[in-house]
């Protein structure tokens, strides 16, 4: 005898294959996302580093502002200490000067001879004395024009008078310091 099921058997079904355009979508989908995920991470590691580079460089910049600002203080003290050295230069060369003017005035001068009154201005110098003759006079001016610290010697006045019942020669010179 046959035996017949007649029941219904749930028999298991063959897997279709995919269709061929499904399996090209799911490929370049997923190459797809591949790249973009590949790009994303390229671009946000070039961006953290030019983040990077961009806060050394403020740094470096900051850097340079103060060293900048150091070299401007420094050069701004440099030229007042400048200023002060050729200041004090300057006062201890015309120190010397009033010294070597008298010096040099009193070597030059000729025993019958005598300064009642100097004045200084500036590069001129005037001269006030007393003489016992006319020719002593002129031999101090002589010798005052053949000095090297003098120029431009001028006699400006000499006068008999008497001073105290004694025959005097007055005289006003004028000269100039050389240099």
């Amino acid at each position: 005898m046959i035996k017949v099921n007649l029941l219904p058997v749930k028999r298991k079904k063959k897997a279709k294959p995919l269709p061929s355009f499904l399996l090209a979508t799911i490929a370049v989908t997923v190459a797809a996302c591949l790249i973009i995920g590949y790009l994303v991470f390229f671009i946000t590691t070039r961006l953290s580093e030019r983040k990077a580079t961009f806060a050394r460089n403020e740094k470096t910049i900051a850097e340079l502002k103060e060293k900048i600002k150091a070299v401007e203080d420094f050069e701004k003290r440099n030229q007042n200490f400048k200023e002060r050295n050729d200041i004090i230069e300057q006062l201890s060369k015309n120190r010397s000067i009033p010294a070597r003017l008298l010096d040099e005035l009193s070597s030059l001068q000729p025993t019958g001879i005598w300064l009642q009154s100097l004045s200084v201005t500036a590069d001129s110098i005037s001269l006030d004395g007393f003489g016992f003759t006319n020719t002593e006079i002129v031999t101090y001016v002589d010798n005052i024009k053949g000095s090297k610290l003098f120029t431009e010697v001028y006699l400006q006045e000499s006068k008999s008078t008497d001073l105290e019942k004694v025959a005097l020669y007055v005289f006003k010179l004028t000269l100039k310091i050389k240099g």
